[in-house]
């Protein structure tokens, strides 16, 4: 059974940063795309990065670039979001997600059925 499980989450003053992990079990995650997603309350699910199986090329929403990255250490099983420089308005409750392929799809952002298991989000609020 494909589970993901997101840790790194919390309260945190704006302009701080934050690191979450999303730790895969009962698969190995080298062989997939993993995306990152956050959902904002009463707001659609929004994409925020993907990146292959490698960790060799990582996608970022536009509004996204320059505060997230994305890395994976396959031998931990695990993908990263470092987030920094934080706003007010990115608090929401993120979200990583697998996809059964090994690449990043142009659709990575948009078709979230095609998501194969998704973990249970983890809160991020950022307030002074």
């Amino acid at each position: 059974q494909l589970q993901l499980v997101e840790s790194g989450g919390g309260l945190v003053q704006p302009g701080g940063s934050l690191r979450l992990s999303c730790a895969a079990s009962g698969f190995t995650l080298d062989s997939y795309a993993i995306g990152w997603f956050r959902q904002i309350p009463g707001k659609e699910r929004e994409g925020i990065s993907c990146i292959n199986n490698k960790g060799g090329s990582i996608y970022y929403a536009d509004s996204m670039k320059g505060r997230f990255t994305s890395s994976r250490d396959n031998a931990k099983n695990t993908v990263y979001l470092q987030m920094n420089s934080l706003k007010p308005e990115d608090t929401a409750v993120y979200y990583c997600a697998v996809r059964l392929v090994p690449v990043c799809v142009s659709s990575w952002s948009k078709v979230l059925r095609e998501y194969d298991s998704w973990g249970q989000g983890t809160q991020v609020t950022v307030s002074s």
